[in-house]
């Protein structure tokens, strides 16, 4: 990645601040340039700053992490935004999302899983807590029947859409296989294919295009 990725905390607690600076900071690539403790200092700091990344809580004084998301992102659009929170709901993930955010990662991860999701949103990926990703599985496949909206999703077939909604959830191509009883090569296919005729080029882009049409609600 270069230069020092520039990370701003937004946390209203002051020892987890502390803490998050201090592994940070201990880090070749990171050094933590910012610290905001309410929804209004993150939105001023962030236009000042410019970071590369902010971690961001949702439960903030004043103005709550989810509000702040779009702001964020006009006042700072390079900014990716990774929220780290405590909240395990589906639906303010979801939000998160659908707002803006690259990521979410809940405040009882490892220290190293939240490094490993730090870098992935910087490299442009999208990434969602593994408990989370299983809380937004849902009943995906009995769903999988659906004709879809009248878009370019519709155009797809029900195999592709099922292995489609599974990507956009962080499934590998091998969990893939195993839950539809399929071989890895024709996963990889139908990925391939449904990727082609949505015309979208990374997971990234798919993760943003099944949330914009609530293909991954529960």
């Amino acid at each position: 990645m270069g230069d020092e990725v520039r990370v701003l905390l937004a946390d209203d607690h002051a020892v987890l601040r502390a803490g998050l600076a201090l592994l940070l900071n201990g880090q070749q690539d990171f050094v933590v340039v910012g610290e905001a403790s309410s929804g209004l200092a993150v939105l001023a700091l962030a236009e000042e700053l410019q970071p590369d990344l902010i971690l961001l809580d949702l439960s903030m004084p004043g103005l709550g992490g989810l509000e702040a998301i779009p702001t964020i992102k006009r006042k700072a659009p390079d900014t990716q935004i990774l929220v780290l929170t405590m909240h395990d709901d589906p639906e303010y993930l979801r939000q998160a999302l659908k707002s803006g955010a690259s990521g979410y990662i809940l405040k009882k991860a490892a220290d190293t899983e939240l490094l490993s999701a730090m870098r992935s949103v910087l490299l442009g990926d999208v990434y969602i807590h593994p408990a989370m990703t299983k809380s937004l599985l849902g009943d995906i496949l009995p769903k999988s029947n659906d004709t879809g909206t009248e878009d370019a999703w519709s155009a797809l077939s029900k195999r592709e859409q099922q292995v489609l909604k599974l990507v956009a959830l962080g499934h590998t191509s091998v969990e893939i296989a195993e839950k539809l009883k399929l071989s890895s090569k024709t996963v990889d296919t139908y990925r391939a294919r449904g990727m082609e005729k949505l015309d979208l080029k990374t997971r990234a882009a798919l993760v943003r295009f099944a949330l914009q049409r609530g293909l991954l609600d529960s």
